[in-house]
């Protein structure tokens, strides 16, 4: 069977990561833990790009090696910050390891042997932080890069080309036929119009500086970062690998990738370069290309060199990691730009995750404690509710298998406001005031568990975290297993939680936020 295979983008190391790095990243994770509870197979990619001149004066700047330099915010930075997030990869790649670099050198050899690579001069503008050849009409004032706002550089050299400009036409068809292959629908055209304007065949050597992977037969160059970094999509699998090998094997039942998730200032390469790369090599392009939006602060791009970055810990340190995760997935359409606030993240925690959530689960284990003993009495089937968690679960799956992660989690969220309505009208408490009302009062606790059951799967892709605590509350682990190992497919069966589970108060979910001085 073959694997759901997703990537994120693999991050420059020239600065530790900031939220939106961490907007991707948690946006795949989410996916692939969704895909994971529909019982599939998944493999999860991410990692860090690692060569190139922007690195290479990063590292420059500090005093010390490229490589030294990677090594430090690999370990000290991109991973641990990745941990703390609860981003549950299966592999991640650095352009520096032996496995990505000798499967580059193969891929490149087997394209020059095709004759897709020759020998030519170059001569243009060139940004560093883009690390890409600029088309005058691209520019800002003559001469600024529209994404760093900074002056691009004239670069003039003798460099090896790949034969891009035959794969206008390939590719045109292909986004023509399949409009899935590269999401959203403003992607796609942005995609098309450029393809509809001709392509130029693209230097994919330097030989100016000399942080890169060599290139093999001519080793005075280094392969240019985009070739290289593009690739790590396909030999962190075992691209060029000899198909009878662990790392054929692996390629075979993983390429071609599902969804490779890019921002959409990278999107050309990914949807023009990358699948022209691999046409010239008769290999499978990946199956969508999805461009979400930019988080922006105060109207602007978030970007270190503009000051406008924000690290993840500014954010968890106050609301917690899965207030974080829930924010941004929550609040922003993907595929959208979308502004940060404080404010609104605040907002919507309190309303949504303490309120709505958070409360209905400690009213709950405490109306049990109070009312049963903590143990949970007989299956009850409010009709009203089991109709709409179907809904919810079918609403829910589409949304979330289509990327779009607001609609998916609105669905949930509308069936926790529902439970909610639920217990209100209800009003439990009164009922226990009457020994006639028992068996009333016992199935509305029997229903509101029930409930929590289902949105504590329904959200453990989102807050794996929270939903594990609520896992526990509800007893669910001892009879139900792991939260993990429950199926999309088989929560809206309704009555799994048994008479008799032990249901316990836990801390509260969503703790009240310190007011910010």
């Amino acid at each position: 069977m073959k694997s759901f295979y997703l990537t994120t983008p693999i991050y420059y190391v020239n600065d530790a990561p900031h939220i939106g790095h961490a907007y991707t990243t948690v946006a795949g994770d989410v996916l692939t833990r969704w895909h994971r509870q529909r019982g599939e197979s998944v493999w999860f990619l991410t990692g860090t790009d690692e060569h190139g001149q922007k690195v290479m004066r990063t590292a420059e700047a500090n005093g010390v090696a490229p490589q030294a330099w990677a090594d430090k915010l690999v370990e000290e930075a991109w991973k641990p910050n990745w941990e703390a997030l609860n981003i549950a990869n299966d592999d991640f790649i650095r352009t520096t390891e032996p496995r990505h670099m000798d499967r580059v050198q193969t891929f490149l050899t087997s394209l020059k042997d095709a004759g897709f690579i020759y020998q030519g001069d170059f001569e243009g503008p060139y940004c560093v932080g883009c690390e890409e050849f600029k088309l005058p009409g691209d520019l800002l004032e003559g001469n600024l890069c529209p994404i760093h706002s900074k002056p691009v550089e004239n670069v003039k050299e003798t460099n090896w080309f790949f034969k891009l400009s035959e794969f206008a036409q390939p590719l045109l068809a292909h986004y023509k036929n399949d409009p899935e292959a590269c999401q959203p629908e403003s992607a796609r055209n942005e995609v098309v119009a450029f393809l509809e304007s001709g392509l130029r065949d693209l230097s994919i050597s330097r030989s100016t500086f000399d942080w890169g992977i060599p290139v093999p037969w001519d080793t005075d160059q280094v392969v240019y970062v985009w070739f290289d970094a593009l690739l790590n999509y396909a030999t962190a699998v075992g691209l060029t690998d000899d198909p009878s090998s662990e790392g054929g094997k692996k390629f075979a039942e993983t390429w071609p990738a599902d969804v490779h998730l890019v921002g959409k200032d990278i999107l050309r390469f990914h949807a023009v370069i990358w699948p022209a790369m691999l046409m010239a090599a008769g290999v499978a392009i990946p199956k969508k290309v999805f461009a979400h939006g930019w988080l922006l602060v105060g109207g602007e791009k978030m970007s270190k060199s503009k000051l406008t970055g924000i690290a993840p810990a500014d954010i968890t340190d106050h609301f917690g990691v899965d207030a974080f995760r829930y924010y941004f997935l929550r609040a922003i359409p993907f595929g959208s730009d979308g502004s940060f606030s404080w404010e609104d993240m605040s907002a919507r925690y309190t309303s949504e995750l303490a309120n709505d959530f958070g409360n209905l689960a400690s009213r709950l284990a405490a109306m049990v404690e109070k009312y049963c003993g903590g143990v949970l009495p007989a299956v009850a089937q409010d009709k009203e509710l089991s109709t709409s968690l179907q809904e919810t679960v079918a609403k829910a799956d589409a949304a979330m298998v289509a990327l779009d992660f607001q609609g998916g989690i609105n669905a949930i969220m509308d069936f926790c406001k529902q439970v909610n309505g639920f217990v209100t009208i209800k009003e439990p408490w009164i009922l226990a005031k009457d020994p006639a009302n028992q068996q009333v009062l016992e199935d509305v606790l029997y229903n509101t568990a029930e409930s929590l059951r289902a949105l504590a799967i329904l959200l453990h892709p989102v807050m794996p975290g929270t939903t594990e605590i609520l896992w526990e509350s509800l007893g669910a682990k001892t009879v139900l297993g792991e939260l993990a190992s429950q199926k999309i497919s088989e929560v809206a069966t309704w009555g799994q939680l048994p008479k008799g589970a032990t249901v316990t108060k836990t801390p509260v979910l969503f703790p009240r936020l310190e007011v910010k001085e």
